[in-house]
């Protein structure tokens, strides 16, 4: 049976911008060079987990803020959990973050409230209602990411990978169709780094779509899965062994 295909670009032109709200056409991006990606032909499906891999500034951050309602697409057709973001309208963007939830490498979790309170703050603002039904929901999401003996926790009596087992928490609350994690182990240690890629794999075999830039190559070694190297303004999919392989042999 063929999975759902959840993201799909065609023919798109990637462009960076540190003030989303201006230069929102081709014309006057290209003429400031902000243009990182062309061309770009991506779908992905449900329940699959990509690695994106390349440079600083070879617009892997791009794509995801792209993807995620952040950046505007303005060259090329896309779209994303039934969203497109061709014609995505400002007013839509929260809807689509609904079913698209974005992991970051700063975790941008409320300092003064506890676990619960962090994610209820999440659902109410989401448009859940009833505290019978969001402490359910509460439940179900720090069991998926095991944390839930933390209910009443603060964030700074968490370890590095129990806050970001948080965010992931938080993302997973709405059971988004997609996950975007932006460098999300680039903080953590060895070990703890590893064991967050196997709850996104765990993640994703429950059918949601993960989409992770890293820099760290020996995670997708002890984890592999489809792979994209970005590289001078293009995307292909690689052969994570055998890049590896060819770095050693220099």
């Amino acid at each position: 049976m063929e999975r759902e295909i959840v993201v799909k670009l065609q023919g798109v032109g990637v462009y960076h911008a540190d003030n989303p709200a201006v230069t929102l056409t081709p014309r006057t991006r290209e003429r400031s060079g902000e243009k990182v990606l062309e061309e770009l032909n991506l779908e992905v499906a449900a329940g699959e987990v990509v690695y994106l891999i390349g440079r600083v500034g070879s617009g892997k951050s791009s794509l995801l803020k792209t993807l995620y309602g952040e950046l505007p697409l303005v060259e090329g057709r896309g779209e994303i959990a039934g969203f497109d973001l061709t014609t995505l309208r400002r007013r839509d963007v929260p809807y689509l973050r609904r079913k698209v939830a974005m992991v970051f490498q700063d975790l941008l979790l409320l300092s003064d409230r506890n676990v619960h309170d962090n994610l209820s703050c999440a659902l109410e603002a989401t448009g859940w209602r009833g505290k019978s039904v969001i402490d359910m929901r509460i439940e179900e999401v720090l069991q998926l990411v095991g944390l839930e003996d933390k209910l009443s926790k603060m964030p700074f009596e968490l370890s590095g990978g129990e806050r970001q087992r948080l965010v992931i928490a938080r993302a997973l609350l709405n059971n988004p169709a997609v996950i975007l994690a932006d460098e999300p182990t680039g903080n953590l240690d060895p070990v703890t780094a590893d064991g967050i890629v196997t709850l996104f794999h765990e993640i994703a075999s429950k059918g949601t779509a993960v989409i992770m830039s890293t820099h760290n190559t020996a995670l997708i070694e002890n984890h592999p899965s489809r792979t994209l190297l970005f590289a001078k303004g293009v995307v292909r999919e690689i052969d994570i062994q055998s890049l590896v392989s060819a770095k050693s042999s220099i």
